[in-house]
């Protein structure tokens, strides 16, 4: 076993690794949302604020991973996209020293309308870093896992960000704003310069697999305005373990409060950084 494998075992001394009990965890909360997959539409969820949905599969596979995380882990607090702060069973949120933050079914518009691109994304954060995660796409059954000073991984494999140097020709992931209107011709006049010089750019509807998927190389690099932490906890740690850079709109690291997020190899993130500023900054994004 890897120093970096013994690192991330459980202070209990359990036999699993917190990546593995993510997994584990994750196919939990993934078998929920396969029984209702294509089953489930529009009409069958809530909308909890404009164009953001939650279906019963959303909470479904919330509660399943947050059992089988609680039975393992019952120190740790949990942070979920439909719950919110959840207390650990013996320490309050505020004590605990662990929290798994937690996204049921990133996508959840997608799998409402039975589009297939949408994951389980589960970080695990000590103290003030992000130290462990896993994404995982159910219908390919691709399992992408990290943890911190040892690399990540896609099904066992090591994964990197591409080798792409330029933004000339780059293949890009990004995400609309949906969340924060008044920022949309801030980011359309980004997007309008991106395409200018990219080979091509795909929304596709899941950030967390977008993130994991540019860790992987099939994208060249990721951009984003105002996400939640469950969207990028996993994600933008894989980005990093995998060779790329991953910041703020301005090269912060105030992404994890405030969403707006660039993730890409060292050289692509720097043209974004670069080309974004002749637009905006983190500052002027609220």
């Amino acid at each position: 076993m890897s120093a970096a494998r013994q690192g991330a075992r459980c202070d209990k001394g359990d036999d699993l690794t917190p990546t593995e009990a993510a997994v584990i965890a994750a196919r939990a909360g993934a078998e929920v949302l396969m029984h209702h997959w294509q089953s489930l539409g529009r009409d069958d969820a809530d909308l909890k604020s404009r164009n953001d949905w939650v279906s019963r599969a959303d909470r479904e596979s919330e509660a399943a991973i947050i059992r089988s995380l609680g039975d393992s882990y019952p120190d740790d607090a949990f942070f979920c996209e439909e719950g919110g702060d959840v207390g650990a069973k013996n320490a309050s949120h505020l004590k605990a020293k662990r929290t798994w933050v937690i996204d049921p079914l990133d996508g959840t518009s997608n799998y409402l309308q039975h589009f297939p691109f949408w994951s389980v994304s589960i970080g695990l954060r000590d103290g003030d870093e992000m130290v462990a995660g896993v994404i995982l796409e159910p219908l390919r059954d691709l399992v992408f896992t990290v943890e911190k000073g040892a690399g990540a991984f896609r099904n066992g494999e090591r994964i990197h960000v591409s080798e792409q140097r330029e933004l000339e020709g780059s293949f890009l992931a990004t995400g609309f704003p949906f969340r924060a209107q008044k920022y949309v011709g801030t980011y359309c006049s980004i997007f309008q310069d991106v395409i200018r010089v990219s080979r091509g750019v795909r929304r596709a509807g899941s950030a967390a697999l977008d993130l994991a998927y540019t860790a992987a190389g099939v994208f060249d690099g990721f951009f984003e305005m105002h996400l939640a932490p469950w969207d990028v906890a996993a994600g933008a740690l894989m980005i990093r373990e995998a060779g790329g850079v991953v910041t703020d709109f301005s090269g912060g690291d105030s992404f994890w409060k405030r969403g707006n997020i660039v993730g890409a190899p060292p050289e692509i993130h720097a043209a974004l950084l670069e080309l974004i500023a002749t637009h905006t900054c983190e500052a002027d994004l609220g």
